[in-house]
C-alpha cells in the first residue's frame, strides 16, 4: 500500500519543467528501491494471470517504454505492481537525443508532447543496469521484463538493420521479450522502416538473427514490434501479414501521435514530437481494432496508448488488447492507476 498520496508529489513534480521532474523522479526510484523507502509508493500486485507468447504475464497491465531509458529502475517500477515493466529504447552507442526543451505537458488535455530522441546511455551501460537489477539476479518467476531496442539516430537509414540486430545479440539473453520499435517519431526516417519492403527487409533479418540467438543460447525470446498510431487500415494490413511472415510473437500498439486535432489552441500543441496520453486514445484503439481482425484471436497484442482510468484499461482490452500499458497515465494518476486498472481488468474477464 502506498504511503505517500500521488496528488502531492505531482503538485511538486508538475512545477517543474517536465524533463527535470522525470530525472528527478528516476534518480529517486533508483536509490529507493531495494530499501525500505520503496513502501511510500509501492502498490500490491493484482495475480490476474495470462499466458502470451509462451510467456505467464502476472497481470494484464505494464509499464509501456521510454519511462526508464536506461533500465535504472526496474526493481522500483516493479513495486508498483506492474505484470511486466518495458525499458528502453535502447541503441547500440549512447546518445544524448534531440535539444532542451523536449517535454511539454499538455494538462487540459491530460497529454504530454516529447521529441527525446532516443536519448540513453548506450547498449553496455544498459545491459550492466539490467543485470543488477534484483529482478535478474534473483531470476525468480514473477514480474516480466521487455527490453526495448533501437537504431541510433547518426546510423543511416538503410543501415537500420546493423543496429537493431547489434541490439538484439546484447539483450536476447537478458529479455524475457524483446520489443522492436519501429515507430518513434522522433528519429529521422525511423517511420519509414514500416513501409512493406522496409519492414520485411528488417523483420526477416531478425528473425534469421532470432533463430541462430536460440540456438546459442537454448531458448526463444519472444520479439514483439512497436508500431504507429498514425496508419491507415491498409497499412495495418501490411504490418500484420509481414508480423505473421516472419514469425513475430507480438505486436505493441501504439506508440505516439503526430495528430494534433484534439490538443489545437492548447499551450505547446505545435511542439514537435509525440503526442501521448488521453487524445491517442482512440487512434490507438482504432488501430488495435484492425490489427486484431486482420491478425485473429489468438495473436498477441500489447494495447498502449491514453490509459488514463482503469475504464479506459478495459476499453483497451475490448477493443482487441490482450494486456496494456500506459505511460502518461502514470504521471497524471500515479501508481495507483496500476492496481486499479489491473482490477478493472480482472473483473471483467478476457
Amino acid at each position: 500500500m502506498s504511503l505517500v498520496p500521488y496528488g502531492l508529489a505531482r503538485r511538486v513534480l508538475f512545477s517543474m519543467d517536465p524533463e527535470v521532474a522525470h530525472e528527478i523522479t528516476m534518480a529517486s526510484l533508483a536509490r529507493a528501491q531495494g530499501t525500505p523507502l520503496t513502501w511510500a509508493y509501492c502498490v500490491d500486485t493484482v495475480n490476474d494471470p495470462i499466458t502470451l507468447a509462451g510467456l505467464t504475464f502476472p497481470n494484464r497491465v505494464g509499464l509501456a517504454a521510454g519511462l526508464d531509458k536506461n533500465a535504472r529502475c526496474i526493481d522500483g517500477l516493479g513495486a508498483m505492481g506492474f505484470g511486466f515493466v518495458e525499458v528502453g529504447t535502447v541503441t547500440p552507442k549512447a546518445q544524448p537525443g534531440n535539444p532542451k526543451p523536449r517535454m511539454f505537458r499538455l494538462p487540459k488535455a491530460n497529454a504530454m508532447i516529447n521529441r527525446l530522441g532516443f536519448n540513453n546511455e548506450g547498449l553496455d551501460a544498459f545491459l550492466q543496469n539490467v543485470q543488477r537489477s534484483a529482478l535478474r539476479r534473483q531470476k525468480k518467476p514473477g514480474m516480466l521484463l521487455g527490453l526495448n531496442i533501437g537504431k541510433n539516430a547518426a546510423t543511416p537509414i538503410e543501415n537500420a538493420t546493423d543496429d537493431y540486430l547489434l541490439c538484439l545479440d546484447g539483450v536476447y539473453p537478458h529479455a524475457d521479450y524483446v520489443t522492436v520499435n519501429i515507430s518513434s517519431p522522433n528519429t529521422k526516417n525511423l517511420r519509414a522502416l514500416q513501409s512493406d519492403e522496409a519492414l520485411d527487409a528488417l523483420l526477416g533479418a531478425i528473425a534469421q538473427r532470432r533463430e541462430a540467438l536460440h540456438q546459442q543460447h537454448g531458448k526463444r525470446i519472444p520479439i514483439f514490434v512497436k508500431i504507429a498510431p498514425d496508419l491507415d487500415e491498409a497499412q495495418v494490413g501490411v504490418i500484420a501479414a509481414t508480423l505473421v511472415r516472419h514469425g513475430m510473437d507480438g505486436v505493441v500498439a501504439t506508440n505516439t501521435t503526430l495528430n494534433r486535432d484534439a490538443v489545437k489552441g492548447l499551450p505547446h500543441a505545435e511542439e514537435t514530437g509525440g503526442l501521448s496520453g488521453a487524445p491517442v486514445f482512440e487512434a490507438s484503439n482504432q488501430v488495435i481494432r484492425q490489427l486484431r481482425a486482420a491478425l485473429g484471436p489468438t495473436f498477441p497484442i500489447i494495447g498502449v496508448g491514453g490509459i488514463m482510468s482503469a475504464s479506459n484499461a478495459v476499453e483497451k482490452i475490448r477493443a482487441g488488447a490482450d494486456v496494456v500499458q500506459i505511460y502518461t497515465g502514470l504521471i497524471y494518476q500515479g501508481p495507483e492507476l496500476v492496481k486499479a486498472s489491473a482490477l478493472a481488468i480482472k473483473a471483467v474477464g478476457k
